[in-house]
């Protein structure tokens, strides 16, 4: 069986992706290889990718891994992406909440049901990383009972390479201009999985590119509350993903107010972007949202000793921010809110035996003694 697009989209649809495409590596001296290898390199050499040194690595040649994926394996021909829909019909960051609810990104949300029926138990946290990484093991196997013997390996976010680049060449969206994956149809809330192939793709198998159609648009990058964005570059170091997610220690207090209410991630560049109004929810029951880390509630968030952080977030993406860390952007979002209610939980915390945590805590009660002062200034004689 010859190998074609449509045979990838059907064999990827049945191991249950959204969509599907091949993208043909580019030869080392194409331009789109020399624009993206230089643009990997400028970015890791700004210092934009922070405390990131997995996104540093070299081989033993010198190359950033990930600046091409033949720096890591030069018999790839191909990469299969495919694209798995996590948008839900569920509140966004930017709508009104509860007083004193928290932000979980989106991604973060999923989980399957328990075996039991009851609700007094949490869902079983779900990573999307495994998820994703058994349907691609099981479409490498469908492909390979259709096409025969071929090299490949397999990965989700794992990978030496930058998936949205491959996402592109193999016409599954644009980049945009907050440097997220933008598919016309389906928006941005994507999961991507690859499957790097020594295939040849047949030149009439070639997809052709997506148009970029962010146009003059500007929301991401004005609702940025940290600027960590300018149009299609990102600033890591700034963002609030990697300030509340990747970033150890202290988060500079200049940065700490536009974290805003995010306990772990953040999805406001999604949240503002147009593509996103009418991207169609997913009925994924592996990547279903558990109801619990919608608008968390802070005073809840912070009952949770690390024992409870890994009943909740064992198997989940938000175990990567580690206990430490997730108590540390809990405090910057008890600050922010500007609730009194939170003081005594954060003068304990001011009292810990953990530096970042005690310095937070300081800051926050400051926080809320400012936004005190702001809301009730004192009378005038």
């Amino acid at each position: 069986m010859p190998l074609t697009q449509s045979l990838i989209d059907e064999l990827a649809r049945k191991a249950g992706f959204t969509a599907a495409s091949i993208a043909a590596i580019p030869a080392p001296d194409a331009p789109e290889s020399r624009e993206e290898r230089h643009r990997f390199e400028d970015w890791i050499a700004s210092g934009a990718a922070g405390e990131m040194e997995y996104l540093k690595r070299r081989n033993e040649t010198g190359d950033l891994v990930r600046s091409s994926v033949r720096a890591a394996f030069p018999w790839v021909k191909s990469v299969i992406v495919c694209v798995a829909n996590y948008n839900t019909a569920q509140p966004r960051s930017i709508d009104p909440a509860p007083e004193g609810a928290g932000w979980i990104a989106r991604y973060a949300w999923s989980g399957s049901a328990c075996d039991s029926e009851s609700d007094s138990g949490p869902m079983r946290p779900t990573d999307y990383h495994k998820v994703l990484l058994k349907r691609l093991e099981a479409l490498n196997t469908s492909l390979h009972e259709s096409l025969g013997p071929y090299e490949s390996r397999c990965y989700v976010d794992t990978g030496p390479l930058v998936e949205r680049v491959y996402a592109r060449y193999a016409g599954l969206g644009w980049t945009g201009k907050n440097t997220c994956l933008l598919n016309q149809r389906l928006g941005s809330w994507l999961f991507l999985g690859v499957i790097l192939t020594s295939l040849d793709v047949p030149a009439a198998e070639i997809p052709a590119l997506a148009a970029d159609r962010c146009g003059s648009c500007t929301r991401c990058i004005d609702a940025c509350p940290t600027q960590a964005l300018t149009p299609y570059q990102m600033d890591a170091t700034l963002c609030i993903s990697y300030l509340t997610i990747e970033k150890r220690g202290e988060i500079h207090a200049d940065l700490r107010e536009g974290v805003g209410r995010q306990v772990f991630g953040c999805d406001i560049c999604q949240d503002v972007c147009p593509w996103n109004r009418k991207a169609p929810a997913a009925a994924d029951p592996e990547l279903t949202p558990r109801p619990q880390l919608i608008n968390p509630a802070l005073d809840w968030l912070a009952t949770l000793d690390e024992s409870d952080f890994g009943t909740w977030f064992f198997g989940s993406p938000i175990k990567r921010a580690r206990f430490a860390g997730f108590r540390r952007n809990l405090v910057i979002a008890m600050g922010n809110s500007g609730l009194a209610r939170f003081r005594p939980t954060l003068e304990s915390w001011a009292r810990s035996a953990d530096s970042v945590l005690a310095e937070s805590a300081a800051w926050a009660i400051k926080k809320l003694d400012r936004l005190s002062e702001q809301n009730n200034p004192p009378n005038s004689l």
